[in-house]
């Protein structure tokens, strides 16, 4: 029993002696804090330094203000430069805060990688194949947070970068973009000058390498690089740029609208899913009148909609009128901050292609009815080959094109249901727009517009005239009695 415990005061005398020789060896470091990141693969200390050719704005010489940018886009930054990043604002945040104007989100530029970014902000996801981003996530605010980009020739002279990183169509549409480099590079890899101010929170200065602030002054829109190559890589970027025309009311810049003529053909190699989302951007921004007078002059409209610019080039007034009358009234709805619908504009916008191959089909035969509903499954796969409009917002469409029929006729029995049905308000709208367009309708929106505003008692009288009247509505004809069917006669049967 005496050389058990022995043996184990022994043991822990060793143990005790371990310990204390570990604790206080030179050779070995204290543990840190908190992990440490690796430094980003492909980005080197010598890229962050400043350029000779960057200009940086002290606070003094700009306008912008802390006051008017998002609590949670700070916190990202600061938590990005804490732990030894680079993090700056970057993009159209810094243009509209220039000019006054309230972003409607913010993007941070950044020389950490996705993957870095990701292990800092628990809140925070990858995504895109095309441009790796991370969007980090504060309840209904999107941070979208992207690593300094650079250009893709720098990224052919390296042998270290694979197709993974960059990719190129045949006709220098850029498939891939993950090539990383400096904030100089990021800078000069982007669209527009005025989209390629950089925001340091450190100093609250604001960095140009590209002459953006002159062109905010000049209200100019002006494309970095060669246009030509610039639009080759991404043709959206013609379209972009009638949407900042139209929204910043700048003028752009010859070398950079006169290759829009002859490039307008590439759009047809966009996915037609990204060209809705883009087609949303010029038409709901609040400047949809002056976009559309846009795309015609750019001649963009006969690539996003062919039927429609087919129609318009057949002089049609009430067309231009209609699509005209949406759009205003659109813009309007933003202005006052209510909710708009693509479906309505897509509805104004195919009008007329509806109705030509309508007519068409009943000049074959077919039933009115069925000739709109076989119209409007036609007119709407034909457009989804060049936007691909959701499933969502077709139906939507061929509800209000379907309803135009039902309330121009104003059937006496269909006036309460057609008032209860859940797409009555937009059909309603559709209509009234239709008239002040200058068609014909025999003044069926006034008439709607009237049974709404009336009391019960009116209501029921003016739809006791309808029955009044021939056919019981507009376009309505008498409904001939059935004849009965002649029997043949009983034999009778031998006794």
């Amino acid at each position: 029993m005496t050389g058990i415990i022995i043996t184990v005061l022994v043991v822990l005398a060793i143990l005790l002696a371990a310990y204390f020789w570990l604790k206080h060896s030179p050779e070995t470091d204290p543990a840190p804090s908190e992990p440490q990141l690796p430094e980003p693969d492909s980005i080197r200390e010598s890229d962050y330094s400043i350029s000779e050719d960057q200009i940086r704005l002290p606070r003094e010489s700009h306008p912008i203000s802390r006051r008017g940018i998002s609590e949670n886009a700070l916190k990202v930054l600061h938590r990005l430069n804490s732990n030894g990043y680079e993090g700056y604002l970057v993009g159209g945040c810094i243009r509209d805060l220039y000019l006054d104007l309230h972003p409607k989100d913010f993007d941070v530029a950044t020389n950490a990688t996705p993957e870095q970014v990701r292990r800092l902000f628990r809140n925070s996801r990858i995504i895109g194949r095309r441009f790796k981003l991370v969007h980090i996530l504060f309840g209904r605010e999107v941070i979208e947070v992207a690593t300094f980009r650079a250009s893709h020739d720098a990224e052919a002279e390296n042998d270290n970068h694979s197709k993974d990183k960059s990719h190129h169509s045949d006709s220098g549409r850029i498939l891939r973009d993950n090539v990383y480099g400096s904030m100089k590079d990021d800078a000069i890899r982007r669209d527009f000058t005025v989209n390629a101010l950089y925001y340091d929170v450190r100093d609250y200065s604001v960095i140009d390498y590209c002459g953006g602030v002159q062109d905010l002054e000049n209200r100019t829109l002006r494309l970095i690089g060669d246009p030509v190559k610039r639009y080759h890589e991404d043709p959206v970027r013609m379209m972009r740029a009638l949407r900042f025309v139209a929204k910043l009311d700048f003028d752009m810049d010859p070398a950079t609208a006169e290759p829009i003529f002859d490039l307008a053909h590439l759009l047809s190699d966009i996915p037609s899913a990204r060209l809705f989302d883009e087609v949303l951007k010029l038409l709901q921004s609040g400047n949809g009148v002056k976009t559309f007078q846009l795309m015609r002059e750019y001649s963009l409209l006969q690539y996003l909609f062919p039927a429609t610019h087919h129609s318009l080039e057949d002089q049609d007034k009430c067309t231009e009128a209609l699509i005209i009358k949406a759009l205003e009234s659109t813009d309007s709805r933003i202005a006052r901050g209510k909710p708009v619908t693509p479906a309505f504009l897509f509805a104004a916008f195919l009008w007329a292609p509806l109705q030509r191959l309508s007519r068409d089909l009943r000049e074959q035969g077919v039933p009115p009815a069925p000739a709109l509903q076989q119209a409007a499954m036609t007119v709407l796969d034909n457009q989804c080959t060049h936007t691909a409009v959701p499933k969502r917002f077709t139906m939507v469409v061929r509800d209000i094109w379907e309803m135009q029929y039902r309330l121009e006729r104003r059937q006496p029995k269909s006036i309460e249901s057609l008032m209860e049905h859940p797409k009555f308000r937009a059909a309603y709208d559709f209509l009234v727009l239709r008239e002040a367009a200058g068609e014909d309708l025999n003044d069926s929106g006034q008439w709607w517009t009237d049974i709404q505003d009336s009391a019960d008692q009116d209501r029921n009288s003016m739809i006791r005239d309808l029955r009044s009247r021939p056919g019981g509505g507009k376009g309505g004809q008498k409904r001939r009695r059935r004849r009965p069917r002649k029997r043949p006669p009983v034999m009778n049967k031998p006794q």
